[in-house]
C-alpha cells in the first residue's frame, strides 16, 4: 500500500507546546521497519490553486505570506513562522496523493492529515488547511475532466465522496465547507462534550458521552454505517476519506472516550471491510492522537496502517 509522509518538515513551536509533532517521524520509522506493509513516498506539496477549491483567497494568502492576525494564529494554535506555509502545503498534498493512489489501487494513506477543524476562511485546532476538503474537491474535478474527455455526448456522472470522520473531535470545518454540497456526505462520530464546543451540522453526527467504552462506541459505529449506506443507496460514493483518529484511545490526553486498542482495531476493520465489500476506494488519514505515551499512539496508528495494507492486498488480488 502506498503511504505518503512529510515529516522532514517541522514546525517551530515554543517549549511545552501540546502538538505532538514527533509522532510523525516515529510512525514513519515504524513503517520503515515493516517494509512488507507499505511503500513509503514523500508527499508532493499542494498548490495555491488547489487550496482555493476549499478555501478563500484571503485566508490562503494570509497563511502563505505571513499576514495572519494574532487572533487567527491563536485559533489555529500555531505561531506563524517561515516553515508553517510549506508544511501546510505538504499536509494537504499528502492527502491528495493518497486519494489519487486510492482511486487507482483501492486503498492508500497519509501518515498524517485529517485537519478537519479548518474552515474555508480560517484555521482552528492545530489545523491550517482542510486537507480532506481540498482533496475531495480536486478528485471530483479530475474525475469530471477525465469523464468529459472520454465522452462528448453524455453528461459525466459526478464523483460522490463520503467522509468517515472517526477522530474523537467533531469535523466541524469539514461539515461547514460541505454544508450545501450534496456530492459530499459527511459522517462524524465524536465525543459530544469535547472540542469543538460549537459543533457544525454534518450530514450525520453521532455524539457520544465521555467514557462511553468499547461496546457503546462500536454499536454506534455499526448503526452509523448502516444509516450511511441507506442514505447513499441511490448514489453510492466513488471515494471515501477515512479519518482514523487514535485519540479515542483510553490513554489519550484529549480524547475522553476511553476505548481500548482492541476496539480501535475492530473499528478500523469494520470500516475497511465495509468499503472493500462495496469496492469503494479509501484514502486514510491518521488524524488526531495525543497519548500520554506517544509510543502508544504510534502503536495504534501502526495497527491502522497494517489493517489498511491488508485491505489493499485484498483489493489487489492478495499480493503483498
Amino acid at each position: 500500500m502506498l503511504a505518503f509522509h512529510y515529516d522532514h518538515l517541522t514546525l517551530a513551536l515554543p517549549p511545552g507546546h501540546r502538538f505532538p509533532q514527533s509522532k510523525y517521524q516515529m510512525l514513519r520509522a515504524r513503517m520503515e521497519a515493516d517494509p512488507g506493509a507499505v511503500r513509503l513516498r514523500v508527499a508532493s506539496p499542494a498548490s495555491r490553486e488547489q487550496l482555493l477549491l476549499a478555501h478563500t483567497p484571503d485566508y490562503v494568502d494570509a497563511v502563505l505570506h505571513g499576514t495572519l492576525s494574532a487572533a487567527a494564529q491563536r485559533e489555529i494554535g500555531f505561531p506563524w513562522a517561515e516553515g508553517l506555509p510549506r508544511r501546510s502545503l505538504f499536509s494537504v498534498g499528502a492527502t491528495i496523493d493518497a486519494a489519487r493512489a486510492a482511486l487507482k489501487e483501492g486503498v492508500a494513506a497519509s501518515l498524517a492529515g485529517g485537519t478537519h477543524h479548518a474552515y474555508a476562511d480560517k484555521g482552528s485546532g492545530f489545523c491550517v488547511f482542510n486537507d480532506v476538503a481540498v482533496a475531495a474537491r480536486l478528485m471530483q474535478a479530475e474525475h469530471h475532466r477525465a469523464q468529459s474527455a472520454q465522452s462528448t455526448h453524455a453528461v459525466p456522472a459526478a464523483l460522490r465522496v463520503l467522509v468517515i470522520d472517526l477522530d474523537v473531535h467533531q469535523g466541524n470545518g469539514t461539515a461547514s465547507i460541505f454544508a450545501d454540497d450534496p456530492s459530499v456526505f459527511t459522517l462524524s462520530l465524536h465525543g459530544e462534550k469535547n472540542f469543538p464546543f460549537r459543533k457544525e451540522a454534518s450530514d450525520l453526527d453521532i455524539g457520544l458521552p465521555d467514557a462511553c467504552g468499547d461496546q457503546v462506541y462500536l454499536e454506534a459505529l455499526e448503526d452509523a454505517l448502516h444509516q450511511v449506506w441507506l442514505r447513499m443507496a441511490d448514489h453510492p460514493p466513488g471515494l471515501v476519506f477515512y479519518l482514523a483518529g487514535a485519540d479515542a484511545h483510553e490513554g489519550d490526553r484529549l480524547g475522553r472516550l476511553k476505548l481500548s486498542a482492541e476496539a480501535l482495531d475492530r473499528r478500523d476493520r469494520m470500516v475497511l471491510d465495509a468499503l472493500a465489500a462495496r469496492r469503494i476506494p479509501a484514502a486514510l488519514s491518521m488524524a488526531g492522537g495525543y497519548g500520554e505515551d506517544l509510543a502508544v499512539t504510534v502503536d495504534i496508528q501502526q495497527r491502522t496502517l497494517t489493517t489498511a495494507a491488508t485491505s489493499w492486498a485484498m483489493w489487489n488480488g492478495g499480493r503483498n
